[in-house]
């Protein structure tokens, strides 16, 4: 199984909008780690999104420029603070190829609990429009393949 996390993008504030959506600035970043996934032949078959405004935007935005097989679609268990322990008993049903657009601190903590087996060990520093590349091994442990953060996709592109 291959599995990309996906950090919304930058949002706009709570003041500005109790909804936060992506700001410019956000969409910006997603949109530039799109084109460097495309360009890198990621190919999630589905796309899933906390259903917040600001992940969904990013799914779609990600699903449009990777030419997912299916439109984004909403998964529950993975709001910022949900259990990564119980989301992970979750994965194999989600099939071989998914990406999961969602919040800090789940991110990490997912990524964390599947390398490590302790959500707790910080192993990737997060900021907003950042993918992580999971693959699962044989023996039913993960790998990291790659970690992309916006500032590289100024420099990729």
């Amino acid at each position: 199984m291959r599995l990309y996390l996906a950090q919304h993008g930058e949002a706009v504030d709570k003041s500005v909008d109790p909804d936060r959506p992506l700001s410019c600035r956000g969409e910006q970043d997603v949109r530039g780690a799109a084109s460097v996934l495309a360009r890198a032949e990621a190919a999630p078959k589905q796309i899933m999104h906390s259903g917040k405004i600001r992940a969904k935007r990013t799914a779609e935005i990600l699903a449009d420029a990777l030419k997912a097989s299916a439109d984004a679609s909403e998964i529950s268990g993975i709001a910022p603070l949900d259990s990564v322990v119980e989301f992970a008993k979750r994965l194999p049903e989600l099939g071989d190829e998914v990406m999961l657009c969602g919040h800090q601190p789940f991110m990490g903590r997912l990524v964390s609990y599947l390398l490590a087996g302790n959500e707790e060990t910080p192993l990737v520093e997060y900021v907003p429009g950042s993918v992580a590349c999971l693959e699962s091994t044989p023996d039913d442990g993960w790998v990291l393949c790659w970690f992309l953060r916006p500032e590289l996709c100024h420099v990729i592109d």
